[in-house]
């Protein structure tokens, strides 16, 4: 990944105006919550209902 100018901009503003503390929680809670789900669903599994049925060759049903 290579950095060009609009991203050292971006992070010179940044440096200047950083953002709150209450929006870096509500960050960083979404990130756990994101993190729990997926932790979740790879220990117990995902649901029958949440998974697609397996469908022989290419077409999709209409």
């Amino acid at each position: 990944m290579s950095l060009g100018p609009r991203q050292f901009f971006r992070m010179a503003k940044w440096a200047r105006n950083p953002p709150s503390e209450k929006r870096v929680k509500l960050v960083l809670a979404v990130i756990v919550i994101a993190l729990a789900i997926f932790g979740l669903e790879r220990i117990f599994g995902s649901p029958d209902w949440m998974k697609l049925p397996q469908m022989s060759g290419r077409h999709l049903p209409r």
